[in-house]
């Protein structure tokens, strides 16, 4: 009886664990976008370890894009991606 309820109580405990420990997905992700000494346009994301360049603004929003999906699982990508120019 005892070790019963002592495998319940780590069961449960781990249990408890696991959902403290889930990811909540970021309502949002902020990239601060500048030209590039070197041409062209970089973003790096603000609190994320994500960086990416392309030649034109239009290219930077699809490699942003492409940058977020590829850096997070489904479950806790971020919905909404915003750009601050700093031009």
């Amino acid at each position: 009886m005892i070790v019963t309820k002592f495998a319940k109580l780590i069961i449960g405990t781990t249990i408890m664990k696991a959902k403290q420990n889930k990811k909540q997905p970021a309502s949002e992700i902020v990239f601060s976008v500048e030209e590039s000494p070197e041409g062209g346009f970089e973003a790096h994301a603000l609190g994320h370890s994500i960086f990416t360049q392309a030649d034109t603004p239009e290219e930077l929003r699809a490699m942003v894009q492409d940058a977020v999906r590829c850096h997070f699982e489904a479950a806790v990508r971020p919905r909404v991606i915003r750009q601050i120019s700093r031009l």
